[in-house]
């Protein structure tokens, strides 16, 4: 007869590699929950902006605001370079993040640029820069990814 090693119900010292302990799994699925829950009630929330958000409003620290995004964007672009061409294993995540902040980048520019020039200035920059570079980060995200073991 062969004893079988269930997750919940093994020998003590024993561990295989493949049985995660419940309590572990049971906090991952929480966690998705959670996540998936806060998703949702965005749903709402975004539609409430869309009701009462004014079209135009007076900010403050705007000039801090897109520094504080360029910043992040030269770091994660310097970043996801270096590991890039190092090849380094660890590229996947800075570049996805990388490339999620370019096409953010690229939407507000757009977004919240004048009429005019300066709009037509935004497109440029969106379509000839950030969006290209976004697509490169996101190709390197996807190709740097770990594979599963076969």
């Amino acid at each position: 007869m062969v004893a079988s090693i269930s997750p919940i119900a093994r020998p003590r010292g024993r561990r295989t590699a493949c049985a995660p302990r419940p309590a572990r799994a049971l906090r991952r699925m929480r966690g998705g929950h959670a996540l998936a829950a806060a998703g949702l009630a965005l749903l709402p929330w975004m539609a409430l902006l869309a009701l009462r958000t004014p079209s135009t409003a007076h900010v403050t620290n705007w000039s801090a605001a897109w520094i504080g995004l360029d910043a992040l964007l030269a770091a994660g672009l310097i970043g996801t370079g270096l590991l890039a061409a190092r090849r380094d294993p660890r590229l996947s995540l800075p570049a996805a993040a990388t490339a999620a902040l370019l096409f953010m980048d690229a939407w507000f520019d757009v977004l919240t640029s004048a009429p005019g020039a300066d709009r037509a200035f935004a497109l440029v920059l969106a379509a000839g820069m950030e969006l290209p570079l976004a697509a490169v980060c996101a190709v390197l995200a996807v190709r740097a990814f770990p594979k599963p073991a076969a």
